[in-house]
């Protein structure tokens, strides 16, 4: 077995002292009902050390001999697919379970499927638990949880809801308990995590690496002595391991029997408000976050300071307003709402307080009083829909203006002379814009692909996915008069082996090229055309897409942001953006050509998607009249390269040029006037145009 790095050597310090990671992930294997925790922060900051180390100090656990699914012999009412287990069945005492959830695992592997050797040597059907199962009772770990596929995200998002997983494929029926302590870890620089799975998270930590040369210095130090002798390191910190493991015991035993008021209830219901959370989970969480941290203190009631290390934990992600709003905690607030007071104690019995009488005091399992309203069970209470998007800044005034048109406000004082930043309109919800023909990039929610997920659309002889039953016997039909079978049972082969075809979406790179000209800032036109592409990131971050982001003017194209998978950066960049000076148009093609070859090069699998967003004007002071000639042979360079591009035409106004529309023609794409760009807009507009009897067959 591996030798992993202790857990108390990553955290450096004792029990008594264990920092936001270490605490996170203690409570919740405390109290699994907290709903495990995801740990942010830059790379190279021990997140997934610290993960690995935390399963080798947890107590041991026991179940029957040989059961795959991990049942409590102790819990009458569990039961087992390998089961039934009667009471002279050996029970044995093993270590909690790790299990690492890659994020390119395929569905089967996840959640179980046919055991494909019972199925070709011996004709039985049996069932092969997946992951899922062989975490049930221990630890599941998904590192870089951000890239996870959204197939896999929705099998986690019902197992964590039901805690079971039901099986219901190629001839299989099985269903299993799936209870497990999820952990995540991820680097925001690489892309948000999903709304539904973020709220699924009970605690959210953020890491860093620490400042302080003489802590650095130390990590190294211990890091370099565990790479020379691991075995002696982890001898040298066996006993603080074993302290935690005792101390872990201690509080599970104790969490139950944890008293929390109807003050301290009521306190964090406060406290959950005043921060503006969406639904009642994050008022469950925290209520079962301050029980187990009070138990992790050897105390028997909550306290104050349970409450408030609670929120600190179980609010920073469900207080984000939009996905590119950036997770934390005002604590001045915090300390306001909570006083610098302790707790008030019960109300005696029988006395009279609005508060309710001494048997108001709660535990994990309370239920609510007869009759309340709200959520019951699991703090179901939130939705699993992204809130809208308000605008990204508050930065006033908007682009100077070299063209005819007048801008309508001021401008920017903190922009240098001849440009000015403007914050975008409000986004909405965009129109899809997909590339043509058919993928086989990640798994994602923008182009058709052929790829893990979807529907099955026919078989293939490849050994790679889900395998086709009905296919693969039919392959093996025609071919048993040519075997030799001993029994009546059709004799399967490898070759006869047939695997799913499936097409779903795929993610794309979305590529802008945002013309940030002098004209663009009349008439308003830059804080729509803002809104427009604001609204296209946030389609885009829900699609799970790749984003960059090229904006010309003056005298050339600056790429602002190099493709990523951060749709934060991108609404910051775009935020940032100024406007004024000349058109140089061709030079922002050409840049876009330019990133969309290297790009290539990079991932050959990731399609892109080029949104072009201009009026279609072109100057230059270096190339003068030549500078609408030079973008039209800019344009047909960039179509030569096949790539799908939307040209969204920001010219407004009674009097139009179609600039825009005659550069869409030239590179082969798509044009789309700005104010279409809403789903609601375009709808209104196919609306008219077929009840006025123009689109009627």
């Amino acid at each position: 077995m591996p030798v992993h790095y202790p857990f108390s050597a990553v955290l450096g310090c004792q029990a008594d002292d264990l920092d936001d990671m270490g605490l996170a992930l203690v409570l919740t294997t405390i109290s699994p009902e907290i709903g495990g925790v995801l740990v942010r922060g830059e790379k190279g900051t021990a997140k997934s050390t610290a993960v690995r180390g935390l399963a080798a100090v947890l107590p041991s656990i026991s179940v029957y001999a040989g059961d795959r699914f991990s049942i409590d012999p102790a819990d009458p009412s569990a039961e087992s697919p390998d089961g039934p287990f009667g009471s002279a069945a050996v029970v044995e005492s093993r270590p909690v379970r790790l299990v690492e959830l890659p994020v390119g695992a395929t569905e089967d592997r996840v959640v179980g499927s046919l055991h494909l050797e019972s199925a070709l040597s011996r004709g039985a059907v049996e069932f092969e638990p997946g992951l899922l199962a062989r975490a049930h009772r221990g630890l599941l770990y998904v590192d870089e949880v951000n890239l996870l596929h959204d197939h896999l995200v929705d099998l986690l998002l019902d197992a964590a809801a039901m805690g079971r997983v039901s099986v219901e494929r190629d001839g299989v029926s099985v269903e299993h308990a799936a209870r497990f302590v999820l952990i995540g870890t991820m680097n925001p620089e690489e892309g948000e995590l999903r709304p539904q799975l973020l709220d699924r998270f009970g605690l959210t930590v953020e890491v860093a690496a620490p400042r302080d040369p003489y802590l650095r210095a130390e990590v190294v130090r211990r890091r370099m002595a565990f790479d020379l002798d691991a075995p002696g390191f982890v001898e040298r910190y066996l006993a603080a391991e074993r302290d935690l493991t005792a101390r872990v015991s201690t509080a599970r035993a104790l969490v139950g029997k944890v008293r929390l008021t109807a003050p301290g209830l009521l306190k964090i219901a406060e406290v959950c408000a005043a921060f503006e959370v969406d639904g009642l989970r994050a008022d469950i969480v925290t209520a079962r976050t301050a029980v187990a941290h009070a138990a992790w203190a050897g105390r028997s009631e909550v306290t104050r300071a349970d409450i408030r290390r609670a929120a600190l934990l179980a609010l920073p992600h469900r207080r984000r307003r939009n996905p590119f709003d950036a997770p934390g905690l005002d604590e001045d607030l915090l300390d306001r709402i909570l006083g610098d007071e302790e707790l008030p104690p019960e109300p005696p019995e029988g006395g009279d307080s609005d508060e309710g009488g001494a048997d108001d005091s709660v535990g994990l399992d309370t239920p609510p009083p007869s009759g309340s309203g709200g959520s019951t069970s699991d703090g179901d209470g939130s939705t699993d829909q992204p809130p809208s998007v308000e605008p990204a800044s508050e930065a006033s005034g908007v682009e100077t203006n070299t063209a005819d048109d007048a801008p309508d406000q001021p401008q920017s004082p903190s922009a240098p002379a001849g440009e000015s930043v403007t914050a975008a309109a409000p986004a909405y919800r965009p129109r899809l814009l997909t590339v043509t023909g058919l993928g086989t990039g990640r798994t994602g929610g923008r182009s058709k692909a052929i790829g893990s997920s979807g529907r099955r659309i026919g078989a293939s002889v490849s050994t790679r996915g889900s395998l086709h039953l009905v296919e693969t016997l039919k392959a093996a039909a025609g071919k048993q008069s040519a075997r030799s079978r001993t029994s009546a049972k059709v004799e399967l082969r490898s070759e006869d082996l047939r695997t799913a075809i499936r097409e779903g979406r795929e993610a794309n790179l979305v590529l802008f090229c945002v013309d940030a000209s002098g004209s663009m800032a009349a008439r308003k036109r830059m804080a729509q055309v803002k809104a427009a592409v604001l609204s296209l990131l946030l389609d885009a971050y829900r699609r799970r897409d790749k984003v960059g982001m090229i904006t010309f003017r003056g005298e050339g194209a600056e790429l602002v942001l190099p493709p990523t998978s951060s749709v934060d950066l991108a609404a910051v960049r775009l935020d940032e953006i100024p406007a004024g000076g000349r058109t140089p148009l061709a030079e922002g093609l050409l840049e876009a050509a330019r990133v969309l070859q290297r790009e290539h090069l990079r991932d050959p699998d990731l399609r892109p998607l080029l949104v072009v967003v201009t009026d279609g004007r072109a100057t230059s002071k270096a190339h003068g009249k030549g500078a609408v000639a030079r973008s039209q042979q800019a344009a047909a360079y960039v179509a030569g390269l096949g790539v799908t591009t939307v040209v969204i035409d920001s010219e407004s106004g009674p009097m139009r040029l179609g600039l825009a529309r005659r550069l869409a023609e030239h590179l082969g794409a798509e044009h789309v006037p700005v104010a279409e760009v809403s789903a609601e807009a375009l709808t209104s507009a196919v609306h008219g145009y077929t009840t006025s009897g123009k689109g009627a067959a």
